[in-house]
């Protein structure tokens, strides 16, 4: 495996029994054999990629694509029935909830149990057990039985293991999901920190959301094979279109088919020097509710794409609705040029009512103060069901410049004022 990979994966194929029916004592064993059919379910079926170091990579797909079979067998919990996997260094998994847990040892005994099977010694976990108790924040439950622990602590105390061995792999399924806001918060934080050291992470997830705040690359399994590899917010659009037609399709028996928009307004949109190319990847959604323009105006109501630093700016999406959407959400996200998602919110976010769409109409957004630095930006513009599947989603849809007559260094101004005093 070349020095830069951590991570190998090479034509992996995973299968399982599943038993229509199956007798659990030797009685109905004897006596109904006919009940121990069974299929053989391939999950898998030959997939392959690699993980460079210090890479964070999201497992995305439906349930049952295989996405947690695939962390069981990078964390060698199972094996693979072809194919080799290599995996460079320590590794610490998240994988099941209290997985080695012993229900009637303590939380400060069941850390010595979980820290030597991720291969810590006693004196390396004696050095951090303080440090794991207080990540947990479970200090006044640290000698009780983990029995007596709710779900969300047993994630505390073992998330808090997992992240002080020093991993140089770690693996996590979902259970960042499970806890309150401000720890989930502090478990994203410390999840960066560890990235930034340089420790190679595994993440599956459905929160797509913090895929793609947190991934560098992101892979879709759909039936046991990869779909798509990228970029996440590219990998994230395309499995919810994908997700959006199937429903869709569900629903129906047949795709829904793409808005009928009026003359006027389609001609407005071929015109608009924004429309992209049909094929650039740039558009995707089943097409129910269709984006004509995004405009852009500035405090004196005028359009505009360019904006000083810390003045208004309104943008106005105006669409095209088949009838009966009374579900949509509309949302904006506004990037630099070099891909950084600097802001991005939607109706939903923002406590609105799912819309009403009509079968023409204009959705208004202003910033009271856009307090971007100076440089490019580019703003991505959607409508979609609450669920996310999007109605119409527009990458760059249109662009804008900032300036600025300071020289602020960073991404955003931020208001501020300076005191100095001296003493006598």
């Amino acid at each position: 495996m070349d020095s830069e990979k951590v991570i190998s994966v090479s034509q992996v194929s995973k299968s399982f029994r599943v038993f229509f029916d199956k007798g659990l004592s030797l009685k109905e064993k004897l006596l109904f054999r006919e009940r121990r059919r069974f299929e053989e379910r391939e999950v898998l079926k030959g997939i392959s990629f690699e993980v460079q170091k210090g890479e964070a990579v999201g497992i995305i797909g439906e349930n049952g694509c295989g996405k947690s079979t695939l962390l069981k067998l990078l964390s060698r919990i199972m094996y693979p029935d072809t194919g080799s996997i290599e995996i460079k260094g320590r590794v610490s998994a998240l994988i099941e909830l209290a997985a080695g847990f012993h229900p009637d040892m303590s939380g400060r005994e069941n850390i010595y149990i979980n820290a030597a099977i991720f291969g810590l010694s006693k004196k390396e976990i004696d050095s951090r057990i303080d440090d794991i108790i207080a990540f947990s924040e479970l200090e006044s439950y640290i000698d009780n039985p983990v029995r007596t622990y709710s779900s969300g602590m047993y994630m505390r105390l073992a998330f808090s293991v997992a992240i002080n061995v020093d991993a140089d792999v770690l693996l996590v399924d979902e259970i960042l999901a499970v806890g309150d806001a401000a720890f989930q918060a502090k478990c994203f934080n410390k999840m960066r920190e560890i990235k930034a050291k340089g420790t190679t992470v595994v993440i599956v997830s459905h929160s797509l959301g913090q895929i793609e705040q947190f991934c560098d690359r992101s892979i879709w399994i759909c039936d046991g094979l990869i779909k798509k590899t990228g970029d996440p917010r590219a990998v994230t659009q395309a499995y919810l279109d994908y997700m959006g037609n199937k429903y869709d399709a569900g629903q129906t028996g047949e795709p829904m088919e793409p808005a009928e928009q009026s003359t006027e307004e389609s001609t407005e949109a071929e015109t608009a020097e924004q429309t992209p190319p049909a094929d650039d990847g740039s558009r995707w959604g089943n097409g129910a509710a269709r984006i004509s323009r995004v405009l852009l105006y500035d405090g004196e109501g005028r359009e505009a794409s360019r904006f000083k630093t810390g003045e208004p700016m309104s943008m106005v999406m105006r669409y095209t609705a088949q009838p009966g959407i009374d579900d949509a959400v509309c949302g904006f996200g506004i990037f630099r040029n070099d891909g950084l998602h600097c802001y991005g919110t939607n109706t939903f976010v923002d406590g609105l009512s799912e819309i009403k769409l009509s079968a023409a109409g204009e959705v208004g957004f202003k910033i009271d103060k856009l307090m971007l630095m100076q440089g490019e930006y580019t703003i991505d513009a959607a409508i979609h069901r609450r669920d996310g599947f999007a109605y119409d989603y527009w990458r760059n849809v249109t662009k804008f410049n900032v300036y600025s007559n300071v020289s602020d260094i960073g991404v955003v101004r931020l208001e501020h004022s300076w005191s100095i005093g001296n003493k006598s």
